[in-house]
């Protein structure tokens, strides 16, 4: 009688890249956060930031031109150097197509493009002292506004970040603590992440800009991830949805309402229209954001593993 044959397993992993298979959310954490803060130090540190270090006017220059690395320094190389850790070269080849999936219907490239601006409008407009600062639509230059959104894709964050928090963190927060939860977690350290820049011109580093800005990042997390879980996983729609947020505060609200509110208290303003937002998508899909376990699963096949922590 023929006996089977034995059943064949991969040898397991040794090393480095073992210990980040074993805790891959951490250490994408850890490598985003520290990529990036480490990156961005001399900016911080300089006479445009907390001005401990005072460097000449040359350098600084290149400094602030040359910020937007520390971006991709952060959750844009985390992403990859997790995923490779985790799935090798078949997952990045995944992840890669997630990068170009663009068939995911035209409703979600109207409500990026259209809805996001219109939400942001819809936002401030019912603040006392900002529908009076109107200055028309006239104000609004074609050119100008299409190298704002160029901008801020490419260098601005977008293209930087969403590989990481909706591309590599997203679906294992989901697969671990459900939608709703994962992004409740994703979104403070999204927003955290941030810190350092409230010691530069980008923002004041007071605790109640620091709250505001963590409730408002977290409001707009919800909204990533039910168009993200909507999409099949497109990186390629959070990147552009990203892009149009950034693209409708500097281009569009910025040149038709010159509000003092909206130009000193940051992210406040918005938090009203986009917590709005979030509520009503918690509500309507019940916590589940349009997730969907079996598609959430198909993105990575470290998604379902039970060492994923």
């Amino acid at each position: 009688m023929a006996t089977a044959a034995p059943v064949q397993t991969a040898a397991p992993q040794r090393g480095i890249r073992a210990l980040l298979a074993r805790h891959p959310l951490t250490f994408y954490f850890i490598i985003a956060f520290a990529g990036t803060w480490l990156t961005e130090l001399p900016y911080v540190l300089s006479k445009h930031g907390a001005g401990i270090l005072q460097f000449s006017s040359p350098m600084l220059t290149l400094l602030i031109w040359t910020s937007p690395v520390s971006v991709f320094m952060g959750p844009f190389l985390a992403a990859f150097v997790m995923t490779g850790a985790t799935e090798g070269r078949a997952g990045i080849g995944r992840f890669l197509r997630r990068f170009v999936l663009w068939r995911v219907g035209f409703r979600w490239y109207l409500f990026a493009f259209l809805g996001v601006p219109v939400i942001c409008v819809l936002s401030v407009v019912f603040i006392p002292g900002v529908l009076g600062s109107f200055k028309g639509l006239g104000a609004l230059a074609p050119l100008s506004l299409l190298g704002v959104f160029v901008y801020v894709l490419l260098l601005g964050g977008a293209l930087g970040e969403e590989p990481g928090w909706r591309g590599f963190a997203l679906p294992r927060l989901q697969s671990l603590h459900g939608p709703l939860l994962g992004t409740l977690i994703l979104g403070p350290l999204w927003a955290l992440w941030h810190l350092p820049l409230f010691l530069t011109p980008w923002n004041e580093l007071t605790f109640f800009n620091v709250v505001v800005f963590v409730l408002a990042t977290t409001c707009f997390a919800i909204m990533y991830t039910w168009v993200f879980n909507n999409t099949k996983g497109s990186v390629l729609m959070a990147i552009l949805l990203h892009a149009s947020f950034n693209a409708s505060v500097t281009g569009i609200l910025a040149p038709l309402f010159p509000a003092p509110i909206l130009e000193h208290y940051g992210l406040l303003p918005l938090l009203g229209g986009f917590g709005a937002l979030a509520v009503v998508l918690v509500a309507l899909t019940r916590g589940r954001l349009g997730y969907r376990p079996e598609a959430d699963a198909a993105l990575t096949d470290a998604t379902a593993a039970p060492r994923v922590r």
